[in-house]
């Protein structure tokens, strides 16, 4: 870490978020920033406008080394190894990579054969996110996805084979129609399939989706209870330790990328739509955002930030714990003033108050929510509203 001249801010560590925005096609309930990809992709322009987004992210570095770099989408995996392999390259060049960096891709079953894993391995990258969503036919027919279970399955076969001994799996429950068996027999495949991560969230509504405008028939709210029980009993039987809301890991496992995220590090963001968050050796912190449409952001005439907000004083307490509460484990009470600048001090009357409801455990060292505060998250957090 770096420190400033009066040693009252610590920049934080610093990852990499790269977007790829391009699927083979759009999910029903998918609001990330993804579109349907034509015939061919425009790898080598892409790859050009990633780079020449990094070079002016620069002046956000610091001498930072990166710690993780998070290839998110879209479908990153329908790219080449050989694109993916000169912007590893040029991202090198020009930020440089801890000696441990942890590099993670999203690939999802159907866009991939096991020689472009290799491919991928042979590059640097050490941790795969399959998205699998469900094993089950008409689960993922509902869920318009392009692959079957079967291929889920070779997909994680192929991970394992191409050397990943590092994966996460992506799944889903509260799906139309499921029922506790239906997401317990989703659990128990994905976990004979020797994951050393799992991410198991429930799926929801979001604005600007196409199930958002066409809800499907989800099930109650009682039975959703009943499988978050019943699969957290489950995962934690077999040794998947719940360090999220939504992330389960074998020991020593955990995501890095996603734990910097959730303990308010820095990432530098770049592709279509990507965002970052930033700090100064000032202690000043922002958020940023690049242009969303892929068609704009290849354009000769492009500028890739749409966006930029300055984090006010008051706004941090709330930014900070509404990542860091997510955590099962919450963080060390001193990693607030680290990470903000701001004195413990000032969070005390709302610390108090949430201990008093039972929201927040009474622990001087730690900032962690109880389990009621994980169940009611939202009201947690208002209480550090300024």
């Amino acid at each position: 870490m770096s420190e400033t001249a009066g040693g009252s801010f610590l920049l934080p560590p610093l990852a990499l978020y790269i977007h790829i925005p391009w699927c083979v096609r759009k999910c029903p309930y998918c609001d990330f920033n993804s579109h349907a990809a034509g015939p061919t992709l425009p790898e080598e322009e892409y790859v050009d406008a990633l780079l020449a987004d990094l070079d002016i992210d620069l002046q956000h570095v610091h001498d930072r080394l990166l710690t993780s770099i998070f290839f998110g989408g879209g479908t990153p995996s329908l790219f080449s190894d050989r694109a993916l392999g000169r912007l590893l390259e040029g991202a090198e060049q020009r930020v440089g990579f801890a000696p441990d960096i942890e590099i993670t891709l999203e690939a999802n079953p159907g866009t991939f054969e096991q020689a472009k894993f290799k491919g991928y391995r042979a590059l640097g990258i050490n941790r795969l996110s399959i998205g699998v969503q469900s094993f089950q036919e008409a689960k993922l027919k509902a869920l318009g996805r392009i692959h079957d279970g079967g291929e889920a399955i070779r997909a994680a076969d192929m991970a394992r084979a191409a050397g990943f001994d590092n994966f996460n799996l992506d799944l889903m429950h509260g799906l139309p129609e499921q029922s506790i068996e239906d997401a317990l027999f989703d659990l128990r495949t994905a976990i004979s399939q020797g994951p050393t991560h799992l991410s198991w969230y429930q799926l929801t509504m979001e604005p600007n989706t196409v199930f958002w405008s066409q809800p499907p028939v989800l099930p109650e709210d009682d039975l959703l209870w009943d499988i978050q029980e019943a699969g957290q009993a489950l995962l934690a039987a077999e040794g998947y330790a719940q360090y999220e809301v939504s992330a389960y890991a074998r020991p020593g496992k955990q995501a890095r990328h996603n734990l910097n995220y959730w303990t308010f590090g820095d990432f530098l963001g770049i592709g279509a739509g990507a965002h970052a968050k930033l700090s100064t050796p000032a202690g000043h912190i922002q958020r940023t955002w690049k242009t969303r449409l892929p068609k704009d952001y290849l354009d000769p005439a492009r500028v890739f930030q749409a966006g930029e907000r300055a984090l006010e004083a008051g706004e941090l307490p709330f930014e900070y714990l509404m990542n860091v509460l997510r955590l099962t484990e919450g963080a060390p009470a001193e990693l607030f003033s680290q990470r903000t600048g701001l004195p413990l001090q000032q969070l005390e009357q709302a610390r108090r108050e949430a201990e008093r409801q039972g929201l927040l455990q009474a622990d001087p060292a730690r900032l962690v929510a109880t389990a009621k505060g994980q169940l009611f998250l939202n009201d947690l957090l208002q209480l550090f509203l300024d």
